[in-house]
């Protein structure tokens, strides 16, 4: 067997724009028209960022491709790869640059308002990116822009994965992601009481061989195709203060999939998720500190003393 040459280790598909960050006491709406509040800042940010961003910073070689307008948050964007050195190719944007607006409280929980401005059906240029899977050993993929992916990469036998946030296990967009992947990563917020269900879905009409739902301060899920029991695991204690929780979940699919994809053991892969999940809840903004393979390894072997 002819074995097939990659020039990345990870091919990261969709999910930029601009954040923008606004600090205030409590989730809720005050009376009145008018509050100040901490401090205002816009980041680069939205998954496919995080995790293209957290997988250069753990050392993978990662490409990354996304749809991004000629704007000035188009510009903010490639000066962050620029200056982080993520090899990034940017598919043009007719419609701008996304972009979302998050409150974040005192104790660093989140609520987005997101900016929804590619119309359903808006797709990336296929000559955008299927050569692209062909240069790569894994595919991650947080968009529904890219349908031609699935079928690219499994007769390459490219593994891929998913990171479909908060679903309720119906809605089509979420399942046109997660039936595809080898891993699918979901957050349990939008239905915490029928997670188990939907990750038992995933796996027995889809394809993927692993399904992880993270639970924010409640830890995480991990099912195995042909294991019976849903995992559980905890979340791993904050080595420094719990500032702002924007990137939590990708800083933890990142470090995760670090792990497995190199064969290790699923209760390690979910250890190096928690770690690192913790740790960008130390830093203010999205994907801003980003943990690197040598902090990942020590901060997973003072978790396990």
């Amino acid at each position: 067997m002819l074995l097939r040459m990659t020039d990345f280790d990870v091919l990261v598909l969709g999910g930029v724009g601009v954040d923008t960050i606004v600090r205030v006491p409590e989730l809720r709406i005050p009376s009145g028209d008018y509050m100040p509040v901490y401090d205002v800042g816009d980041y680069v940010g939205h998954s496919g960022n995080g995790v293209a961003l957290g997988f250069t910073a753990l050392g993978l070689r990662t490409k990354f491709t996304a749809l991004v307008g000629d704007d000035p948050q188009g510009a903010l964007i490639r000066a962050r790869y620029a200056a982080a050195g993520l090899d990034f190719t940017a598919c043009p944007a007719p419609n701008g640059t996304p972009r979302s607006v998050n409150l974040v409280d005192a104790a660093g929980r989140r609520f987005s308002f997101f900016d929804g401005r590619h119309p359903d059906g808006t797709l990336m240029p296929e000559d955008s990116y299927l050569p692209l899977v062909e240069r790569a050993a894994h595919v991650h993929v947080v968009t529904t822009q890219t349908p031609a992916v699935w079928a690219a990469a499994r007769e390459l036998g490219i593994s891929t994965s998913t990171d479909i946030h908060a679903w309720d296990g119906a809605d089509e967009w979420g399942w046109s992601l997660a039936g595809q992947a080898d891993v699918v990563f979901v957050s349990s917020a939008r239905a915490p009481d029928r997670i188990d269900d939907i990750m038992r879905r995933i796996v027995a009409e889809g394809r993927a061989s692993i399904v992880v739902a993270t639970e924010g301060e409640a830890g995480s899920r991990v099912l195995a195709r042909g294991g019976e029991d849903v995992l559980r695991f905890p979340i791993a204690s904050p080595e420094r203060p719990v500032v702002d929780s924007n990137g939590a979940g990708d800083a933890y699919s990142t470090a995760f999939m670090s792990r497995w994809l190199r064969g290790r053991p699923l209760a390690e892969c979910a250890l190096a998720g928690a770690v690192s999940g913790a740790f960008a809840c130390g830093a203010a903004g999205t994907h801003e500190e980003l943990i690197t393979e040598s902090q990942l390894a020590a901060a997973v072997d003072r978790a396990t003393r």
